[in-house]
């Protein structure tokens, strides 16, 4: 019975040590759970988004140079206007008084020019009458000399009427101006849609503060205006199409066209952490929509550029690694030009490809244009490959080349959840 006893105890020894081996030997890493997805072909719109008001395309203050109580107002809000259509009136009563004045004042002035005229003519014939006598020995030089400076005399003093006729005649024009400024008359067609006076109360003209009677302004033409930041601003270009969403209007949209890209940057908190910068951009409302008034909030979606069908992969799909980790790993698609990273690049875009023993491998690649859910591939990818599209923190941080995948076929975007949102 002892070497029965040895056996098991033999036996034993072996088993713990082959178990105890078996424990100590390296096993694989369990694969990785992520969303597949593949390389498709279709089409993608680059899109540049802002919110702004709506706003007439032309807005004018109207507004008086003269101060005057004013005494008609025949126009409300709402009502449509055209141009030279009276607005409103100030009493001309003054203003009338100041043109009669000038007026009479210029009447002075061109009488006493006449009146030196007859002057001028008189020494004309007092001139020759001494010249004659001269010529004949009956009058001195000197009386001629006297006779010369006179009519010389009587010429200046003409001409110095002639500009204090010329000064009432400005004076007079000026009266006549002020007097036609007392009636408000339209500069545009469109529509009041503010009035800040009433009849009775004074408006007070000057030049540099004005007294705003009403505002007009050009409703069949609407824009809005956004602000876009620096690194989009350089996608977009005058008449390109974009819609438009009015808040107040839920479930409808409208066409637009890029009218205006302002060439100077609006710089906010500069120098501080909190430091933007951004462009306006102002779009028109290709047609003037129902219920749809200045100061409303707008969304404006720009469409800057399109392709019809190009390589695209989801936009989580793509992400980076630092160059120096990927070197020959991160080889491109057979046939494929993609060039070589540039100087002092520090990370590449890469997408992780899966082969037929379900690893992964880091992939360079090139991207073009970008929507919301997608990104164009120009380099890198070829239509069919099955890539990684998540979860975020795996593509981004976790997931490395040759690592060993198993498809999550439940999750958002795995082959049992579909691709999410429709692209473009």
């Amino acid at each position: 019975m002892t070497w029965w006893k040895a056996l098991i105890a033999v036996v034993i020894v072996l088993v713990v040590g082959a178990m105890t081996v078996a424990g100590l030997k390296e096993r694989p890493p369990p694969p990785v759970e992520v969303q597949v997805g593949k390389v498709t072909k279709g089409p993608i719109t680059r899109t540049v988004t802002g919110a702004g008001k709506v706003e007439a395309s032309t807005t004018v203050k109207i507004s008086s140079n003269l101060s005057g109580d004013l005494i008609e107002l025949p126009v409300k809000v709402g009502d449509k206007v055209t141009k030279g259509q009276v607005l409103g009136k100030i009493d001309r009563r003054r203003f009338e008084a100041s043109v009669k004045q000038a007026g009479a004042s210029l009447n002075a002035a061109r009488a006493e020019i006449a009146t030196a005229q007859v002057d001028i003519d008189r020494l004309t014939r007092e001139q020759e009458r001494v010249k004659a006598l001269v010529d004949k020995g009956l009058a001195s030089p000197a009386e001629l000399d006297k006779a010369s400076s006179d009519l010389e005399a009587a010429k200046s003093r003409q001409a110095g009427q002639r500009d204090r006729s010329a000064q009432a005649a400005a004076v007079l024009e000026e009266a006549q101006q002020n007097l036609d400024k007392t009636t408000l008359l339209s500069p545009i067609d469109g529509t009041v849609i503010e009035v800040t006076r009433e009849v009775g109360e004074r408006v007070r003209g000057s030049d540099f503060n004005e007294d705003v009677v009403m505002t007009l302004a050009a409703l069949h033409t609407m824009e809005v205006k956004i602000e876009v930041g620096e690194h989009e601003v350089v996608h977009l270009r005058n008449d390109q199409r974009c819609e438009i969403k009015i808040d107040a209007l839920e479930g409808q949209s409208f066409d637009g066209r890029v009218v205006e890209i302002a060439q100077k940057a609006l710089i906010r908190n500069q120098g501080t952490e909190q430091e933007t910068t951004s462009f306006p951009v102002t779009v028109a409302l290709t047609s003037r929509p129902p219920l749809v008034y200045p100061g409303m909030s707008a969304e404006v979606r720009i469409t800057a550029e399109e392709r019809d069908s190009t390589l695209i992969v989801p936009v989580q799909a793509v992400t980076v690694r630092p160059e120096k980790l990927l070197g020959d790993t991160a080889a491109n698609v057979e046939g494929s030009k993609l060039s070589a990273p540039k100087k002092g690049e520090t990370f590449a875009k890469v997408v992780f490809v899966v082969d037929g023993d379900r690893k992964v491998h880091a992939r360079r690649v090139k991207t073009g244009i970008a929507s919301d859910t997608d990104v164009e591939i120009l380099e890198g990818l070829k239509e069919g490959e099955e890539i990684i599209e998540g979860p975020y923190r795996t593509l981004s941080k976790e997931l490395k080349d040759g690592d060993t995948v198993d498809e999550n076929k439940g999750g958002p975007g795995g082959r049992g959840g579909g691709r999410g949102p429709k692209r473009g």
